[in-house]
C-alpha cells in the first residue's frame, strides 16, 4: 500500500483528466493521475481536431494532446501507468489497481472516457483486426486502393468516411435513417464527396470472408431486401461505452452506464466527481472534456476545504 495519503486522485488522463491535473498542480493540490494506457485516450483514434479554439487551422489530436501532457508534466503532475480495478471507502477513499499497490485519497476525480460500441452483428468479432475496425485513422493505410464500409451517421461516422476517401477507391456509408446526424458542415461534405456512396435506410446484417474481411450483407428497411457489397473493410461508429465499469456499484450511473452527476459535477458517492465522456453529458467533445476537467478539480477543492482535509 502506498501510505502516503493523497488529497486528489485523478483516474484517466484524456483531454477531462489532463485539464483536471493541469488546474489540480496550479491549486496546489496532492494529486495522483492514475492512467491504464497511454495519456491523451479516445481523442487519439482520430487524426485531426478542428474545433478546438486557439488553432486557426486543424491540429493533429497527437500534437494537442502531447502538448496538454507536457503542459502538466512542468507543472508537477505525478502519472503512474496502471488501472483502477475498484474504489471504496467513505471519508478516505481507497483505490484498488491492477498492481500491487492501494492507493488512498480524499477525493477522486473520474476522467476515464468512452470506447466505440460493438455492432453486436455475425463476423464482427471474427474479423477484428481483419478487416473490422473501429478507427480509420489507425488502420486506413491498409486499405489503399480497396473498398470499405463505413457504418453510422454521426460525427465521428462522418469524419471517418471523409478520411478514408484519401486512401480506399470507394466508400459505403450506411446509416439505418434517411438523414444523417452529423453537423451540417461535414454532412455537406459527405454528400459532395464523389469517393462517398450513402446508403439511407440500411443496415449491416453480416460481414463475410475467410482469412479476411471479403463482403457484407446489408439490409433495406424501406424493401426488407438484402444486398450483397463487395469490400474490404468494415469501420464500425455506432456509439460509445462509458469506462464506468469499475464504479457502477459505487457511484450511481443512467442505464447506458454513464457516470449522474448534478451541476457542480458530483456523483451520488461524496467526494467523488466525474468529468468528461464518462459522464452523462450533453456533448462528448474535447473542449467540453477540458472545460469539465477543470470544473472537477474547482469543486473537489471546495470539497476538500469545507471537510478540513487541506
Amino acid at each position: 500500500m502506498d501510505k502516503k495519503t493523497y488529497h486528489l486522485i485523478i483516474v484517466g488522463a484524456g483531454p477531462a483528466g489532463l485539464s483536471a491535473s493541469i488546474f489540480a498542480q496550479r491549486a496546489k493540490i496532492n494529486t495522483l493521475v492514475l492512467e491504464k494506457l497511454v495519456p491523451g485516450g479516445q481523442i487519439l483514434t482520430s487524426e485531426k481536431i478542428e474545433n478546438y479554439p486557439g488553432f486557426p487551422q486543424p491540429i493533429s489530436t497527437q500534437e494537442l494532446t502531447t502538448k496538454m501532457l507536457q503542459q502538466s508534466e512542468n507543472l508537477g503532475m505525478r502519472l503512474k501507468n496502471e488501472e483502477v480495478k475498484k474504489i471504496r471507502g467513505e471519508e478516505e477513499k481507497i483505490v484498488y489497481t491492477d498492481s500491487p499497490k492501494i492507493y488512498k485519497s480524499f477525493s477522486i476525480i473520474i476522467a476515464t472516457g468512452a470506447n466505440p460500441r460493438s455492432l453486436g452483428v455475425p463476423g464482427e468479432t471474427e474479423f477484428r483486426g481483419k478487416g473490422v475496425s473501429y478507427c480509420a485513422i489507425c488502420d486506413a493505410p491498409f486499405f489503399k486502393n480497396q473498398v470499405v464500409v463505413v457504418v453510422g451517421g454521426g460525427n465521428r461516422a462522418a469524419e471517418e468516411a471523409i478520411y478514408l476517401t484519401r486512401f480506399a477507391s470507394k466508400v459505403y456509408l450506411l446509416h439505418r435513417r434517411h438523414q444523417l446526424r452529423a453537423e451540417k458542415i461535414l454532412q455537406e461534405r459527405i454528400l459532395k464527396n464523389k469517393k462517398i456512396n450513402v446508403l439511407w435506410s440500411t443496415v449491416l446484417d453480416k460481414i463475410y470472408g475467410k482469412d479476411k474481411v471479403e463482403g457484407v450483407l446489408v439490409q433495406k428497411l424501406k424493401t426488407n431486401t438484402i444486398e450483397n457489397l463487395s469490400c474490404s473493410g468494415v469501420f464500425i461508429y455506432v456509439g460509445v461505452k462509458p469506462n464506468s465499469e469499475f464504479v457502477k456499484d459505487w457511484v450511481e450511473t443512467n442505464k447506458e452506464g454513464f457516470i449522474l452527476t448534478n451541476e457542480k459535477l458530483e456523483t451520488s458517492t461524496p467526494g467523488i466527481f466525474a468529468c468528461g465522456d464518462v459522464r452523462s453529458n450533453l456533448m462528448k467533445q474535447v473542449i467540453v472534456a477540458c472545460s469539465e476537467g477543470a470544473e472537477a478539480v474547482f469543486m473537489a477543492n471546495k470539497y476538500l476545504e469545507s471537510n478540513e482535509f487541506i
